[in-house]
């Protein structure tokens, strides 16, 4: 038989292979009953217009635990009973069961971070369109007399004198809150990180020909801009973020096989770092304090299409090695460092099959706290809320003191001691 006709009957099986594997997956997203089952990936690519980086291949160590075991992960837990309003039989500090959870703003707020002396707390109050700072006794500051009308989303500078400000129709804004000044943005310029000093933007510039995409750093006023890398159709793939380290402005994830990606580190200044494989889809990622390490979320069908948590090594030579699956099925989103090497995380009690690709799914779900040591992977339940809180944009303070959340139902902001 010719060889053509060999590979055009090979492309033939592959393609049916593919859409089988396909329709099972959304089968047991949205039919099949959560059994855990597990099916096995078939082979499949994807490809990229953005530079390729160093394979790595051979310097990843097996997806396993600490002590070398498979890991497996299952957040499956009795919602406990939570006590009556009041009532002292939760732990005034974090030890493990239910505690003591305070309520610090009664408002919905939006984007919570710790202030610049890291034991308050600022945030954007959504009902009156302002801009406070509260200490944790709940003592609260207007950081502005400026109202912002209906904003969207706010990203922080790490000196927390300035944010870029989002709003629904598109319109971006940078306001540095120490000298009450406002800089108005490209409206297609999208998902904004700011540089450790707080003096330089990283962003999408997501023009409307794809040939005028690009990755592009700024001043933090959006002065003097500068592509750094081509974007064109891969918007989806790549993410602004920028490291702690300043090694990197951003990164990108390519396909590899069906359940498996690759994580490209992008400099600015055309570096060729190495790269790191993920084992499923949906990264999301978390740098540590210093960046040297990078905490994700992925999941994949071997997971029931669940998140599940994993951190690697991402600085210099060091990128790809001691990556470590934590068994706990929660998103880095609800996850904080407190130091380089100290991770608090909120762990949803369950999650139904599918909840890597639909995150709603869980948004009313109790999560408890757990405190994850990132060096050697060991984690342990530091807290159950005294209520079924839904917790996100978590934050402790510089002393660790105290945990500071957002209930993501009611938008309120709580808090729980460390100590």
């Amino acid at each position: 038989m010719e060889k053509g006709k060999i590979k055009k009957i090979l492309l033939v099986i592959g393609f049916i292979i593919f859409v089988v594997v396909i329709a099972y997956l959304i089968w047991t997203t949205f039919f099949k009953k959560d059994t855990g089952t597990k099916i096995i990936p078939t082979s499949t690519s994807t490809n990229s217009n953005l530079p390729s980086s160093s394979d790595n291949q051979g310097k990843l160590p097996d997806s396993t635990t600490n002590e070398g075991q498979k890991a497996t992960s299952s957040n499956t837990q009795t919602e406990p009973q939570y006590p009556d309003s009041g009532s002292d039989k939760a732990n005034p500090i974090a030890i493990g069961g239910i505690t003591k959870t305070d309520l610090l703003v009664s408002e919905s707020v939006l984007d919570q971070t710790l202030s610049r002396d890291g034991n308050s707390v600022q945030f954007y109050n959504q009902e009156d369109g302002k801009f406070y700072i509260v200490d944790e006794n709940g003592n609260k500051i207007p950081l502005s007399n400026k109202v912002f009308y209906n904003v969207e989303n706010v990203e922080w500078a790490p000196n927390k004198t300035k944010a870029v400000i989002e709003y629904p129709d598109d319109t971006k804004i940078v306001y540095d809150f120490s000298t009450e000044k406002q800089y108005t943005l490209p409206k297609h310029w999208e998902d904004f990180s700011f540089s450790t000093d707080s003096t330089k933007l990283v962003n999408k510039s997501l023009g409307t020909d794809e040939d005028n995409r690009w990755l592009i750093i700024s001043n933090s006023d959006g002065s003097q801009s500068k592509a750094v890398e081509y974007i064109g159709t891969n918007d989806n793939n790549v993410i602004a973020s920028w490291s702690p380290n300043n090694q990197t402005v951003g990164m990108y994830t390519k396909g590899v096989d069906f359940d498996t990606r690759e994580v490209f580190f992008i400099g600015q200044n055309d570096e060729n770092f190495k790269s790191t494989k993920i084992e499923g889809w949906g990264f999301e990622g978390k740098w540590s304090t210093n960046g040297d390490k990078l905490l994700y979320s992925i999941y994949s069908p071997n997971n029931d299409l669940k998140p599940q948590l994993w951190i690697v090594n991402a600085q210099g030579d060091n990128i790809g090695y001691n990556r470590t699956n934590l068994n706990l099925q929660t998103w880095s989103t609800k996850c904080t460092f407190a130091d380089n090497n100290t991770i608090y995380c909120a762990v949803p009690i369950s999650l139904k099959t599918g909840a890597g690709m639909y995150p709603e799914v869980a948004d009313q779900t109790p999560d408890h706290l757990y405190k994850i040591n990132a060096s050697n992977g060991i984690k342990e339940l530091i807290a159950i809320p005294d209520s079924a809180y839904n917790i996100s944009s978590l934050s402790v303070s510089v002393n660790q003191e105290n945990l500071f959340f957002t209930d993501k139902t009611t938008g309120r902001l709580y808090k729980i001691k460390l100590k």
